[in-house]
């Protein structure tokens, strides 16, 4: 039998349709359902919209794979499968076999036990007839949403007004973070997204009730938006089980919303009732818009039907600061004075994060970087790598015809501010001296190790110091032995 040749993808080569083209890591939702079981991916393959989702996510070889199984009614020899692979292909063609088999797409490799048995490939049957249904169009199960009728009353809405309406909420979002609560903008997420910024680590509680980025929060503002989204919905997913949220229900509906058409209703007539509750979630996150929280029906925004392509999830045309964000608008000069060409308020309020800002023009920010702005970052958890790599991230294109692209003695300032912060270490503990003999202070202090606990010792005096944790057990083995020399 002669099979098509399976080659391997060049590096840098992509092509547009999937969100896993344009490089060769898995994307995040992979590995996420890498850790499901069996049982929750053969429901999430009885939707025929999930099926189409997941291929679309998978690795280009991945789906190459799958596709020479698809339209076969019987299983595959593995040595067949095998001979269409080139030489330098065998690795790769592996890996994709062991990640389709994770995900259950492709059957369990047989055990060891006995004698060994011809190996056969086959997909999942229920995987392969809902991408079968989700690729011919049959069935008529509603997977991909059920598009409401139009009306004159409440028509289909604008392209224009729902990428507006996302850009609102998804920045709001991003702007409270940024401001790290401190009300410098008029409005504030809801309470479910703050519990969602907390809960994934973005931010966290300061003085009790106030809200601070981290500096996992201010790594996540680096991050492209559709890798900022996916973390969010990556979090609101591990949370599914403890709210008593069907994460299969979750799940499908999420991976039906990136199939829908944009600038379409869909009614909610067929949706379950997690899914009726996942509505309110996702319209604070600007995934969809409803004319009310009763409507029967809810539209889609572009964030929402782009979360398994490579297309923009926010428009790129709204704002000035948006271009300038994708070229570069950031110009550092050696005395550390720094000019950013952009309106952007949400670009000028992550700088201001670090840098002192000065003046403020129509489309350009002066500020400088000083002592007291990088101090006040590395006190809010940014580290001195993150505010280097933000500023080669945004650099302008005339500063990327430099080598080094940020001035070097800059970098290292950068650097040596941090090292300052990090000089001297403060921690509560306990100081045991005035030991009666070297003995006394051996025994104790070899105990203390032994937990662990010990943070410094100076043995010419007969003294350590021990942690907190670690005192009540010093305390009574002290105690146990001065009794016993008693």
């Amino acid at each position: 039998m002669v099979g098509p040749t399976i080659r391997i993808k060049p590096a840098g080569d992509s092509s547009k349709g999937s969100a896993t083209d344009a490089g060769d890591t898995s994307h995040r939702l992979i590995g996420f359902l890498l850790s499901q079981p069996q049982s929750t991916m053969n429901r999430l393959y009885q939707k025929p919209s999930s099926c189409l989702s997941i291929f679309r996510l998978l690795q280009p070889l991945e789906r190459q794979v799958v596709m020479n199984l698809l339209w076969l009614e019987t299983p595959i020899p593995g040595s067949t499968m095998a001979a269409w692979v080139t030489r330098e292909g065998k690795r790769p063609y592996q890996d994709a076999l062991s990640t389709l088999q994770s995900l259950h797409i492709l059957p369990q490799p047989p055990t060891r036990q006995g004698p060994p048995q011809p190996v056969k490939h086959n997909l999942n049957p229920t995987f392969k007839a809902s991408l079968r249904q989700a690729i011919t169009g049959g069935g008529t199960s509603g997977s991909f949403g059920i598009i409401a009728e139009n009306d004159d009353k409440h028509p289909h809405p604008d392209i224009e007004a729902l990428d507006a309406y996302a850009l609102e909420r998804w920045e709001t979002i991003l702007y409270y973070m940024v401001s790290s609560g401190t009300g410098q903008f008029p409005a504030k997420p809801s309470q479910g997204v703050l519990y969602l910024l907390q809960r994934s680590g973005l931010m966290s509680t300061v003085h009790g009730t106030t809200l601070q980025i981290t500096s996992a929060g201010f790594q996540f503002l680096l991050h492209p938006p559709h890798e900022q989204l996916w973390e969010l919905l990556l979090q609101y997913l591990q949370m599914a089980e403890e709210r008593q949220m069907d994460l299969v229900e979750v799940l499908s509906f999420l991976l039906m919303l990136s199939t829908t058409e944009l600038g379409k209703s869909y009614s909610t007539e067929n949706l379950s009732a997690t899914q009726k509750a996942m509505l309110e979630d996702l319209r604070d996150y600007g995934l969809i818009k409803q004319r009310t929280a009763t409507s029967r029906k809810f539209s889609p925004t572009r964030l929402a039907t782009t979360l398994t392509s490579s297309s923009p999830p926010l428009p790129t045309s709204t704002g000035k600061g948006d271009g300038s964000q994708a070229q570069g608008f950031i110009v550092l000069e050696t005395n550390y004075r720094l000019y950013a060409y952009t309106d952007n308020p949400l670009q000028i309020a992550v700088l201001n994060l670090f840098v002192t800002l000065k003046s403020r023009f129509p489309n350009l920010v002066v500020g400088q970087i000083t002592r007291d702005s990088v101090k006040k970052a590395l006190a809010n958890g940014i580290t001195a790598d993150q505010i280097i790599s933000y500023l080669i991230t945004h650099a302008h294109p005339q500063m990327r015809k430099n080598n080094p692209l940020l001035p070097v003695t800059v970098q290292d300032q950068i650097r040596l501010w941090e090292l300052e912060k990090n000089r001297v270490k403060s921690q509560e503990g306990y100081l045991y001296t005035a030991f009666a003999s070297h003995a006394d202070y051996e025994w104790v202090l070899d105990y203390a190790k032994k937990l662990g606990v010990v943070l410094w010792e100076n043995p010419s005096k007969r003294c350590f110091f021990g942690s907190v944790e670690g005192h009540t057990n010093i305390r009574g083995f002290i105690e146990r032995r001065s009794a016993g020399n008693a």
